[in-house]
């Protein structure tokens, strides 16, 4: 695994943190995401989204069903992201986005990270 880009975007105080990395392991995505939990310890929710060649999943780490991990997902999968997981620490703010703004934040947030970095499949 090697950690490719970082964004950080603030939403009405909300702090989304995002991370992309090159993987190759489903075991690769579990050990990053208990190390991000380590390293921010005060976030509130840490979704993500990882596309391998032979299988892909994501959470919403218990934000709204489908407001994280879907936008998150769809990002690697229309950039054709294979081998490759997105990470995104959100630290509360204090004032709930809603369901929309939400699911933009977290989108917002997985596509700047992508675009930032130029990233190339393998």
């Amino acid at each position: 695994m090697k950690l490719l880009n970082t964004y950080t975007i603030e939403i009405k105080k909300s702090k989304f943190i995002a991370y992309l990395y090159q993987i190759s392991t489903k075991e690769e995505v579990k050990e990053i995401y208990e190390n991000l939990k380590k390293e921010h310890k005060k976030a509130r929710h840490i979704p993500y989204a990882y596309l391998l060649t032979n299988t892909a999943g994501k959470t919403d780490d218990k934000e709204p069903s489908g407001t994280s991990g879907m936008p998150i997902y769809q990002v690697l999968e229309r950039s054709q992201l294979i081998n490759h997981a997105i990470f995104v620490v959100r630290y509360f703010g204090g004032t709930k986005l809603g369901a929309g703004p939400l699911m933009r934040a977290y989108h917002t947030s997985a596509l700047k990270v992508t675009e930032k970095n130029d990233c190339q499949t393998p």
